[in-house]
């Protein structure tokens, strides 16, 4: 017999039995759709947290404070000290100093009250330096950023983020009004483009002023502290050389050992690893747990397959008894088991494949489904009802043909 001739007899012998070839099926296709769903809302997850990451920045480096202990030996958060100063920042700016550190951006934040005309919002007030948009890889919805020399000058000037602009606006262009901040006027030179939340909170409800008008009228007490330090590595392949240079620098500066940081510096990689870590597990634990519904519908091919031999034990005899060998006997029980996990699958990709359309606007969160993930699926599906058919195919090939044509 051909193999053409096989794959004909299994065809034929799924198409007579329709329904328990669909319920065999159906195992194989929930299992199936439940893996690549689960699977994919982790990837979606991952990939969803590391956009936000990149938000932040471009090869991102971030040094903060360390953290304070009071006489009495109450020890604060970590964030606390004040530690980090302008001098920090200018030090690391230095190409010398550290020479694959491309921009870096010190800054100082606040919540404070914002007032325009007769409505107030309470956002973040940020001061920092004219480097902060590009190191923190933000643009301009409309208007423009402040300059070195308006820096330099401590002018009264601000740039609000989308969400700040509207609450105190409404739709329109706020470019050119006035808002004040305490009780000082300033005047808004431009409006960020909207980056959404990220992993550090809305990054469109902010206000940015120069460091020094910050200094000087927003929060005089803050002397040249400043709350972080944000560093954008010269690249990727850069990123870890950057890391070290401003580590190296800072602990000679502060004279501290590396035991005793005052500081703490994170990269992006580290935040990345950190914010995906959960979703990684949750995304193996969840897919095991998927796996277990192929497990079942697997036995159930095995179980269509035992019945399937026991009810054509006469048709074996028969076949046996003209020629056929226990080969061909193995073969075509094999390609119906194969038929069976193939179709499962398919369907089982397709059902998946619409989940992963319909579910992101219902739940809010990314599914993503790779060509990788769905070419194993219906290599997994075939590999289930090879396995599931070899007991019963070898079963099958094992019978006497006296035996199986004298079967009742």
């Amino acid at each position: 017999m051909s193999w053409l001739e096989t794959l004909h007899t299994a065809f034929d012998a799924i198409r007579t039995r329709r329904m328990r070839s669909a319920l065999t099926m159906l195992g194989i296709l929930i299992g199936i759709a439940a893996v690549m769903l689960t699977v994919g809302l982790g990837q979606g997850a991952q990939k969803q947290v590391a956009s936000q990451i990149d938000k932040l920045g471009s090869n991102l480096l971030i040094v903060t404070p360390g953290s304070t202990t009071s006489l009495t030996g109450v020890r604060g958060g970590r964030g606390s000290a004040t530690t980090l100063t302008t001098a920090d920042a200018a030090m690391l700016a230095d190409r010398s100093v550290a020479p694959d550190v491309k921009a870096v951006a010190a800054t100082s934040s606040t919540q404070t009250s914002l007032t325009a005309n007769a409505t107030n919002w309470t956002t973040s007030v940020v001061g920092t330096t004219p480097s902060w948009l590009q190191v923190r890889a933000r643009t301009m919805g409309s208007g423009r950023f402040f300059t070195a020399a308006e820096l330099a000058a401590a002018q009264p000037e601000v740039v609000l983020g989308e969400t700040t602009a509207q609450e105190l606006f409404g739709a329109r262009d706020p470019v050119g009004e006035q808002v004040t901040i305490g009780s000082q006027p300033f005047t808004i030179i431009g409006v960020l483009a909207t980056v959404g939340s990220t992993v550090g909170g809305d990054q469109d409800d902010q206000a940015v002023v120069p460091a020094t008008t910050y200094a000087n009228v927003v929060s005089p007490t803050a002397g040249t502290s400043v709350a972080s330090i944000y560093l954008e590595a010269a690249g990727q392949d850069a990123l870890s050389a950057a890391y070290q240079e401003a580590n190296n620098a800072l602990l000679t500066s502060h004279g501290v050992a590396e035991t005793a940081s005052d500081f703490t510096l994170s990269s992006q990689e580290s935040i990345v690893q950190t914010a995906t870590s959960t979703s990684r597990t949750l995304t193996v634990l969840l897919g095991g747990i998927a796996a277990i519904s192929l497990l079942v519908g697997g036995i159930g091919v095995m179980n269509i397959m035992l019945v399937s031999v026991t009810e054509r034990i006469r048709e074996i005899g028969l076949r046996k008894a003209l020629g056929a060998t226990p080969r061909v006997i193995l073969r075509q029980f094999l390609t119906e088991a194969s038929m069976l996990g193939f179709a499962g699958g398919v369907l089982g990709l397709l059902l998946g494949m619409l989940g992963a359309a319909v579910l992101p606007s219902l739940i809010g969160q990314p599914v993503t489904v790779s060509a990788v993930a769905a070419v194993a699926a219906i290599a997994i599906s075939v590999v289930i009802g090879v396995v599931a058919g070899v007991y019963p195919a070898g079963r099958a090939a094992r019978l006497s043909p006296i035996d199986a044509l004298r079967s009742e």
